[in-house]
């Protein structure tokens, strides 16, 4: 019964560690969807930015003057 009740106990802790391991790969896999949904936000404001700037008859701030 013992050895049973050991083996039981070390199991617990085998699955206590996982379970936290597997938590904070969540944790961290959150923060990077966080992250990478900020990005996708302003990347897309600007996206619209420039858009605009277009649609108004401007070129984008990056393209070389029509002379080049």
């Amino acid at each position: 019964m013992e050895d049973r009740m050991n083996e039981l106990e070390i199991k617990l802790s085998f699955q206590e560690d996982l379970l936290d391991t597997l938590n904070e790969t969540v944790v961290l896999q959150q923060q990077q969807l966080d992250s990478l949904q900020r990005q996708f936000q302003l990347l897309y404001q600007e996206l619209r930015t420039m858009k605009d700037q277009v649609g108004e008859g401007r070129p984008p701030a990056n393209d070389p003057p029509p002379h080049y």
